[in-house]
């Protein structure tokens, strides 16, 4: 641990994909401060709880700092345990759960792993499905299916499209698609003929050609594939041929998948499948 260093640990009685998702975007308004993140999901036993603390003092005997400690915890307990701990404390359902209760007039269930358990068959079904589909039209693989898509991204190779299409299926339930502008489609500023039926599906991703090229200097170093020239020509066609199609498109560069997810239904009007 590097000193003079903060860290923040996320720490979680489940996944910890909620109070991660929490951290991060708390963290996310002092960016001019470098903090380690640390997730412990699972801190649901007395014996967790204490690794976790020895962890976190150590920590801040290293570094000299008062680490930062976001959870969310369902069980009294555990809480309690928690804040015997010197670190700077913010407990996700310490802060939200008595105002709810105090508003329904009763106490809540303290369930463990509800926002992410499989309680609803129908749901979990629908996701899955939502990941295979995105995973068998990646690369234009199966344009026979781009009629049952809810959204199709398109643009240059290493833009991003998978992984977003990804994170749109197994997070919202989404069925994306993507199909990658070739440099034979580039010949004209026009949509793919095979594109055209879907064009009210389209949305476009683009990205900074410089970093377009450090991405894939790491798939083919030195290749024609990968030079700055072949990546600004690429970048500059397909943008003009979204423009010229009016498909609305998103630069990939600065943002995050989750970012460009969220941006991308907004701007297209697309609603989640699964809640």
């Amino acid at each position: 641990m590097a000193k003079n260093k903060r860290t923040a640990f996320f720490i979680s009685d489940g996944t910890g994909l909620t109070v991660e998702a929490i951290g991060h975007s708390l963290l996310a308004q002092f960016r001019d401060q470098h903090v380690e993140q640390v997730t412990l999901p699972y801190i649901d036993s007395s014996e967790k709880v204490h690794q976790a603390l020895r962890r976190i003092e150590q920590t801040a005997a290293e570094s000299g700092l008062q680490p930062i400690m976001i959870t969310s915890i369902v069980s009294d307990q555990i809480r309690q345990q928690l804040h015997q701990s010197s670190a700077l404390m913010l407990d996700v359902f310490e802060s939200y759960l008595t105002p709810l209760a105090n508003l329904f007039g009763r106490d809540p269930a303290q369930s463990v792993n509800v926002s992410h358990g499989i309680a609803n068959d129908r749901r979990y079904s629908d996701r899955i499905e939502a990941v295979h589909f995105a995973m068998d039209n990646d690369d234009g693989r199966r344009v026979r299916e781009f009629e049952r898509a809810d959204v199709i991204l398109v643009g240059v190779s290493r833009s991003g499209k998978t992984p977003t299409c990804l994170y749109l299926a197994l997070q919202f339930g989404l069925r994306a698609a993507n199909y990658p502008i070739t440099e034979e489609d580039m010949d004209s500023t026009a949509l793919p003929k095979i594109l055209r039926p879907y064009r009210d599906k389209l949305f476009g991703l683009t990205i900074d050609p410089r970093r377009l090229m450090q991405i894939r200097q790491e798939r083919r170093a030195n290749s024609r594939y990968a030079s700055i020239d072949q990546c600004e020509f690429e970048v500059r066609q397909v943008e003009q041929m979204l423009r010229r199609a009016q498909v609305s498109y998103l630069n990939a560069t600065q943002l995050s998948v989750e970012e460009l997810a969220t941006r991308l239904m907004s701007q297209a009007g697309i609603e989640r499948r699964i809640d």
